[in-house]
């Protein structure tokens, strides 16, 4: 292999490396609050208001997870933060189900509009699902973090709850999924029935949460 090829290759797997670890799913649903927050009209709230409620869904939803599977890999628990092995992810899962709905409550005790929380419950569902899933098939949570994003911008769109026009956030979005789930297979990570699979189950999860119940 020429020089140039393996330059080209270690440039590639490091912005796989890269898309993964900024699209983690642990970031997901901070990512989707600031879209709410400050992309619905939901933006004309105190600033402070609305980082406060951003502050502790982060903490709720990607610090606490964060810490619980750190811990797992000090106890010997899990071999990698990345929980690459499948039996191996459903501790982390049930625990994040639990801040997921931690996350719900919260948003409830603050009177959040009923579609904002559903879209947290939404995630719930998804993380749910994933979790039964994980017990037999590899599927990826990767995808199933964007692919509920792309359900929230999408909803706030067409049930023009938005503070300006997202079109292009959508478009952004869909176009980072795809980027996301390329990655996940160039790194190995997963194929791509895996990375379908988990985008459908994150966007149905959240769209049909946010439309039926919110």
């Amino acid at each position: 292999m020429k020089a140039s090829e393996i330059k080209n290759k270690r440039v590639v797997i490091g912005l796989s490396q890269f898309m993964s670890t900024v699209l983690s799913p642990l970031l997901m649903p901070s990512y989707g609050v600031f879209l709410v927050l400050w992309g619905s009209f939901l933006s004309s709230r105190p600033t402070g208001d609305r980082a406060m409620i951003l502050i502790v869904m982060f903490g709720l939803t990607c610090i606490l997870p964060m810490i619980f599977i750190s811990a797992l890999q000090h106890f010997g628990l899990v071999h990698s933060k990345r929980l690459d092995l499948r039996r191996e992810r459903t501790l982390p899962y049930i625990f994040a189900l639990a801040c997921y709905t931690s996350s719900c409550f919260y948003l409830n005790h603050v009177h959040a509009p009923e579609w904002f929380i559903m879209f947290a419950a939404g995630g719930a569902v998804a993380l749910l699902l994933v979790l039964l899933i994980n017990l037999k098939w590899k599927i990826s949570a990767h995808m199933t973090g964007i692919g509920g994003i792309v359900a929230l911008v999408y909803t706030m769109h067409i049930q023009m709850i938005e503070a300006f026009d997202m079109q292009v956030v959508l478009i952004v979005t869909i176009m980072l999924a795809g980027c996301l789930g390329t990655a996940r297979i160039i790194q190995g990570r997963h194929d791509f029935a895996q990375v379908i699979a988990g985008a459908l189950l994150g966007y149905f999860s959240v769209k049909m949460m946010m439309m039926l119940f919110g």
